[in-house]
């Protein structure tokens, strides 16, 4: 891989990382930390934000996932022709994704939805 590439790829996995922590992490807060559904008490702090157990562990698995892709350029995980997430683990990602993303609407965050589609 050239080294443009390269710079290319991780300026990707950095965007990604940072549309992935504030998404899951916003979820996680108001399903599961503000005393919304199941939660078993154990915290997870990752750069300033926290998760629950389940949702810490969604973020190490999409973190992984996304830094692993082969393809070069990276489309947009919906767009994707090869899936390298689980049913369960895309299902669950499609779900924290749509729910942050109206969250952040609704708030005025536009500047997310950006990150998020392009």
């Amino acid at each position: 891989m050239a080294a443009s590439e390269q710079e290319k790829k991780q300026q990707r996995i950095a965007k990604d990382e940072k549309v992935l922590r504030a998404f899951i992490a916003v979820y996680c807060q108001v399903h599961h930390l503000s005393g919304g559904e199941q939660f078993d008490g154990v915290t997870h702090r990752d750069q300033g934000r926290e998760y629950c157990s389940e949702c810490y562990a969604l973020l190490q698995y999409a973190l992984q996932r996304n830094e692993r892709c082969p393809l070069v350029p990276k489309p947009v995980c919906r767009h994707c022709t090869v899936h390298c997430y689980k049913p369960e683990m895309r299902q669950k990602i499609r779900e924290v994704m749509k729910f942050s993303g109206i969250y952040y609407v609704k708030r005025g965050r536009l500047d997310w939805i950006w990150h998020y589609f392009f």
